[in-house]
């Protein structure tokens, strides 16, 4: 049986192993049998960890995402003002998303797969996103930083706003538009819609 590093359980290793073979082959194209041998195990072992390979892709992208929810959870428990918190965030949003289209664009398509299959990893991030932005808005209100205090209104304005730009199907849409020009754009908006949160006017 092949080697992992040493603490690493055998669920982690096969993850990182789906993750290199859909790099390398696509997601479409990753199979549970290759997997399982360079894995060094069986694919009928396989099962034992994973239910299917859409739960194994599954995990593959949940991974890959929590870097970014750890970073907005850091960023929302912060003492910035909620209004800077707010800007950071959405373009951690945007700069992680982007980066995955222009340097790792086989993962990026199982993102923009899972989240078409409506995939538990896509539904989970996509909440917790929306749970750390909401979190920050409300912090706004509460200290007197956003006069839009109708929620509901807000964070259409806030999501609506930025879906170009945050949105992983509507990143890959202007792909052939640079990283630098589109975060250009991103400053623009958010700027917009951060100075319509301040006074309560659209």
């Amino acid at each position: 049986m092949a080697n992992g590093f040493p603490g690493e359980t055998n669920e982690a290793r096969l993850v990182e192993i789906a993750r290199s073979h859909v790099r390398r082959f696509g997601h479409a194209r990753t199979t549970v049998v290759g997997i399982a041998a360079e894995a060094g195990m069986t694919h009928a072992n396989v099962y034992r960890y994973f239910a299917s390979k859409a739960a194994l892709l599954d995990e593959v992208t949940a991974s890959g995402l929590r870097p970014l929810e750890a970073r907005l959870r850091e960023a929302a428990d912060g003492a910035d003002p909620a209004y800077d918190k707010l800007e950071r965030m959405l373009f951690a949003v945007h700069r992680d998303y982007r980066v995955k289209l222009d340097d790792d664009p086989e993962l990026f398509e199982l993102l923009v797969d899972a989240l078409a299959r409506n995939r538990q990893s896509a539904r989970k991030h996509r909440s917790r996103v929306q749970s750390e932005i909401q979190r920050v808005y409300e912090d706004g209100v509460a200290s007197g930083a956003f006069a839009m205090t109708d929620r509901r209104k807000a964070m259409s304005l806030i999501f609506d706003a930025s879906h170009r730009f945050i949105h992983p199907v509507a990143l890959g849409l202007d792909r052939d538009v640079s990283a630098h020009a589109m975060a250009t754009r991103f400053e623009t908006v958010l700027s917009i819609t951060l100075r319509a949160l301040k006074t309560g006017r659209v």
